[in-house]
């Protein structure tokens, strides 16, 4: 089993790679260096209190987070939400890497607007394999952000100090946004694929007694069916089809939910239970809520 070890402070990452005290208590840029490539990192596994968003070039390994596993030999982007585990494996020797690695406390951005929205930027919760592949002018626009951040933190700290570089930090997130909006765009024949995928696992999942046996079906559920986080596949088929995942699942469950109001005689309740609702009450919530009219107004009015 391995030993876990836990991070709580930017203070404690510089100790760990024993390197001089951080300029700043909640922040901090980090090159990656070879020393950092090639530490020995042993069979652990990591778990930080703080947010880590790394650009990495010319690394050979692989690096494992959530339920994958991602082999990091081009330019790349990966994101780290606080409390999250990941482990090294397969790390080799190498000489020639690069990039950079910004780490922040949670309580830098806490009592900002980015506190409040952090969690809306959804590649902290992607899978390792789900990582962001850029272009060299997307490299030095980031990388430009990310300059500016270590300058703020590097001169005297004074009132604007905290929200420029919050600021930076935000304005960095969402051109990883819109990097993240381009990969979707270029891969959409392999995307079309998957939302096939989705829907026929969908269809299939509806059609079958498993609502009886398992319930409603979550967006984790079919993300595992794809081999893909739940996020991940809520934003892909949100730029493929303009609904998220939960508006699919929600879209199926309903039009089957009507084929049973008005194909059956099985009562409301019964309904309910055979599409993976517990509670009939909360069936007909949402029934009303997508329909405009209760489970019983739509039956008697066809």
């Amino acid at each position: 089993m391995r030993d876990i070890i836990k991070i709580e402070s930017v203070s404690q990452v510089h100790d760990f790679y024993q390197i001089n005290r951080p300029k700043h208590p909640l922040i901090t840029v980090l090159p990656i260096t070879d020393y950092m490539t090639n530490y020995d990192y042993g069979d652990h596994t990591y778990v930080a209190n703080l947010y880590q968003i790394s650009l990495k070039k010319g690394i050979a390994g692989s690096m494992v987070y959530g339920r994958s596993s991602y082999d990091f030999e081009d330019a790349t982007m990966t994101f780290l939400k606080p409390n999250q585990a990941i482990k090294m494996e397969n790390q080799e020797r190498y000489s020639g890497s690069s990039g950079w690695t910004l780490i922040f406390h949670p309580d830098l951005v806490r009592k900002s607007e980015l506190g409040k929205v952090i969690e809306l930027y959804s590649f902290f919760s992607y899978e390792a394999n789900e990582a962001l592949h850029l272009s060299e002018d997307e490299i030095d626009c980031l990388t430009e952000i990310v300059q500016k951040i270590e300058q703020e933190y590097n001169q005297k700290i004074d009132r604007h100090s905290q929200n420029l570089m919050v600021t930076n930090i935000q304005l960095l997130l969402d051109y990883c946004t819109r990097y993240y909006d381009r990969q979707f765009y270029t891969r959409t024949n392999l995307n079309k694929d998957f939302v096939t995928k989705f829907e026929s696992h969908l269809t299939e999942y509806f059609n079958s007694t498993k609502p009886l046996n398992n319930g409603v079906p979550s967006v984790s559920h079919f993300g595992e069916e794809l081999s893909m986080s739940a996020h991940y596949l809520s934003d892909l088929l949100k730029k493929e089809t303009g609904q998220s995942a939960q508006e699919h699942i929600y879209y199926h469950l309903i039009e089957k939910a009507k084929t049973e109001l008005l194909g059956t005689e099985n009562s409301i309740g019964e309904v309910a239970y055979r599409l993976g609702f517990e509670y009939p009450n909360h069936f007909s919530k949402l029934f009303k809520s997508k329909t405009g009219m209760s489970p019983a107004q739509y039956r008697n009015q066809n």
